[in-house]
């Protein structure tokens, strides 16, 4: 009896510990980092932290990770510019030339992005891609845009800074903890279905 008791314990600890373990190693499965190297664009979509995003793209073109920079994202607002534009003019002002950014203006979710880009890229026969976004969304933002880029289309994951998540205390505070469990929510929608925002 006492052995089997022991058994049931041991087990109960590793169920535990795997629990514990997938729990903990959820930012990480949301934010999926490549080593840098040397690509054909540095594309930034906007969404969450749209500003740090750009100001990411902007730090990889100046350190020479590609000559071109790509940012994606229609306006909130159709009378207003679109995110793309808002990102290209402030990319400007830190000075990237206006001649190695291109803008995809009509994409309004992650998919969209996808998709523009895209045809951006098998248009300028792109055989690699930075990928920049925000580090919870880095995984969704992958999904989507492997789905649409050519096979032979490389995609390093690079995001950008954010202030108020991290993937190592994803739990530590109740905002962190929401955007985590809806970022999940929305990656397990789009591997199910090959939709999402």
């Amino acid at each position: 009896m006492k052995r089997w008791l022991k058994r049931v314990m041991i087990l109960a600890i590793i169920v535990a510990a795997i629990g514990a373990g997938s729990l903990f190693g959820l930012g990480y499965y949301l934010s999926p980092q490549s080593p840098l190297a040397k690509a054909d664009a540095v594309v930034a979509i906007s969404g969450g932290d749209t500003a740090a995003r750009t100001d990411e793209a902007v730090r990889l073109y100046r350190d020479k990770w590609a000559p071109e920079v790509i940012f994606s994202g229609a306006a909130l607002d159709p009378n207003s510019p679109s995110n793309a534009a808002a990102m290209a003019k402030l990319a400007e002002e830190q000075g990237v030339p206006a001649a190695a950014i291109i803008k995809d203006e009509a994409a309004a979710n992650t998919r969209q992005n996808a998709a523009g880009v895209a045809a951006i890229a098998h248009q300028r026969g792109y055989r690699t891609i930075i990928l920049v976004t925000s580090p919870y969304h880095q995984r969704r933002a992958n999904i989507a845009f492997q789905r649409e880029l050519d096979a032979g289309v490389t995609i390093i994951n690079h995001s950008s800074y954010d202030q108020t998540w991290r993937r190592s205390h994803w739990w530590a505070t109740a905002y962190s903890r929401e955007l985590t469990l809806s970022e999940l929510q929305k990656v397990l929608y789009e591997l199910a279905s090959g939709h999402g925002q």
